[in-house]
């Protein structure tokens, strides 16, 4: 019966403190490990590198670009951007993101959200706006499951075809 007793009580001790360890994450180191992964997003896209920008996404991600269909899934995001990150590359456009993004985390989920900035080669500002990534983090490493960003500027006006008749 002893012996019952305290196999009880250790194992109430362990998960005791299992939980503690769990509940102990630094919430503010885990968002920061967020806007780590959109640092190196930005270094690999500025740098023309596709592979590693789709290597930041979950296999089962979702990208949500604008004026676009949905890339669902890690080989669909590398497709996507191996169309559209060559070019920027090419014309000499970089990224920045605020450097004073928002951002999350709870349990293995979390968010940043902020601004950014494309310039071209000269420094002149091309377009500005907006960003929403989530997060899951997997065997240790945070990876976009979802991805979404605007410009802050005007809506292309639709062309003639666009119009409808009254």
């Amino acid at each position: 019966m002893k012996t019952v007793k305290k196999t009880t009580s250790l194992l109430g001790l362990v998960i005791l403190l299992g939980g503690i360890q769990l509940s102990s994450a630094d919430p503010a180191a885990e968002v920061a490990a967020i806007h780590a992964v959109d640092d190196a997003w930005v270094k690999a896209v500025n740098a023309g590198d596709v592979d590693t920008v789709a290597g930041l996404y979950d296999e089962h991600a979702v990208l949500l670009p604008p004026g676009a269909p949905a890339a669902k899934g890690q080989a669909a995001i590398l497709a996507f951007f191996a169309k559209i990150i060559p070019p920027l590359a090419k014309d000499g456009l970089t990224f920045s993101l605020d450097a004073k993004a928002a951002g999350g985390a709870h349990g293995d989920f979390g968010w940043s959200s902020g601004s950014y900035l494309l310039k071209d080669k000269t420094g002149h500002v091309v377009d500005t706006g907006k960003y929403l990534s989530v997060s899951r983090k997997k065997d240790g490493k945070w990876l976009y499951v979802r991805d979404t960003w605007n410009s802050d500027g005007p809506s292309a006006s639709p062309g003639p075809e666009a119009e409808t008749k009254k």
